[in-house]
């Protein structure tokens, strides 16, 4: 398969490339040439099919140039084995538990798969991963890379800006996890990951590897999960399905566009973002400004200057009608997020984290103006027991909290303070 930036379709990138660098060197970021559809029929079977089965359906068409199906299979059956839960929520309501993985957040699947397709891809080359994270990536792609040999990991996160157990669970690991306290926002880190890609010079001397999701192989690992719901949901006829997806950086709802695209017959797509609006501003006004981020309960969530607009903006082939027509979104703020964990867990007995209430609430807002019958699915994207400090004053009982979480909290953080300017980056990295 042949790959191009959103930038330039002139030159083509093998797949190698687009695993090995993420960022396109112009700038742009990576998209296939051509998305593989699947038939309908296809799709249909899926049905029948485990989570593994359906990932070597979907991903196939991708990798079967540089990977044998054999090994392919061995990678989507040691990725995907842990349950993926649709649980009933209200009528015609579901959630897509997304947490039941190593970290307990949505990141693993991206990120266990890509650790995979990397190392089978590097081979035996000695390979640097750089990644900005704002909550769940770094320890989801910390775990996925962990201990693998030729594999050095930095992690930038901002300082005070992710929980206890977030931060604990990138800072603990140890041997070639490397965590970097950025003094700045989430914004910052993603900014000097875009700008160390883009070093000549520091390129020059270390291979350096996104595992954002501006890298497109964790993006079409994520895309398997919509697949799986969707051969598990049972509309009626006429009920269209809808999928709800708390979005940041917008690499989910990327995924999900991907899915979209291969042929996955999802009626519609909301973005429910928090206060972060930038993403709403330009679905109004048609034009792209980047903001500040601000900060709210929902931090993963805190994201002023999304990456994944421009590969949606150009997968929508900067139309703006398109776009529309597959998308909506909604902003809810601390006090409705708050709200919505308050009535889920009164009326429905069921605990859901501060992203997983934007979800919910998005996708409420969508059905109250969509005139057709509809089935609904929104995205947990982590365990309640990550934001207990959240939680448990909304609904005075304690939040359990798993037990590889507690030995997490137990744990020595070890991290090193950098400023947010690229010379106290590269000058870390030029030290290893």
């Amino acid at each position: 398969m042949q790959f191009q930036s959103t930038r330039d379709s002139k030159n083509n990138y093998a797949l190698s490339q687009v695993v090995l660098t993420g960022l396109a060197p112009d700038g742009g970021l990576f998209v296939p040439k051509k998305i593989p559809a699947l038939s309908s029929q296809t799709i249909k079977k899926f049905s029948q099919k485990s989570i593994n089965q359906i990932a070597l359906a979907v991903l196939k068409s991708y990798f079967s140039s540089k990977i044998s199906l054999s090994r392919l299979k061995q990678i989507c059956e040691s990725t995907f084995n842990f349950p993926v839960p649709l649980e009933p929520v209200e009528s015609n309501l579901y959630c897509l538990e997304l947490f039941h993985g190593p970290t307990l957040a949505f990141k693993d699947f991206g990120a266990r798969f890509m650790a995979r397709i990397t190392k089978e891809l590097a081979k035996n080359q000695e390979i640097t991963i750089l990644a900005a994270t704002s909550g769940d990536t770094g320890s989801a792609v910390a775990h996925g890379f962990f201990q693998i040999p030729g594999v050095r990991v930095y992690l930038l996160y901002p300082q005070g800006k992710v929980s206890q157990i977030q931060e604990k669970q990138l800072t603990t690991l140890g041997s070639n996890i490397h965590a970097l306290e950025v003094q700045g926002d989430f914004d910052d880190c993603q900014r000097l990951v875009k700008q160390a890609f883009l070093d000549k010079d520091l390129n020059r001397k270390i291979s350096l590897v996104s595992a954002n999701s501006i890298n497109f192989v964790r993006l079409i690992g994520q895309a398997v999960y919509y697949f799986y719901s969707f051969s598990r949901l049972k509309p009626k006829a006429e009920q269209s399905i809808v999928y709800s997806v708390p979005s940041g950086n917008f690499g989910n709802l990327t995924a999900a566009i991907i899915a979209k695209k291969m042929g996955l017959p999802i009626a519609k797509l909301v973005a429910s973002i928090n206060r972060n609006q930038t993403f709403l501003n330009f679905l109004q006004t048609g034009q792209y400004r980047a903001q500040p981020s601000k900060s709210t309960l929902s931090n993963a969530m805190d994201v002023g200057n999304p990456s994944n607009f421009e590969r949606i903006w150009y997968l929508y082939q900067r139309n703006l009608k398109k776009l529309k027509n597959d998308l909506a979104c909604f902003s809810i703020n601390d006090h409705r997020t708050k709200k919505a964990i308050i009535k889920l867990f009164k009326q429905q007995k069921y605990l859901v984290d501060p992203h997983t209430a934007v979800a919910y609430q998005g996708l409420k807002d969508f059905q109250k103006q969509y005139s057709k019958p509809m089935l609904g699915v929104f995205l947990a994207t982590a365990h309640p027991g990550k934001f207990q400090d959240i939680i448990q004053p909304l609904i005075n009982k304690p939040v359990p909290i798993p037990q590889r979480l507690e030995q997490c909290l137990k744990k020595p953080k070890k991290s090193h303070l950098i400023s947010n300017q690229l010379p106290a980056l590269k000058s870390f990295l030029y030290q290893l």
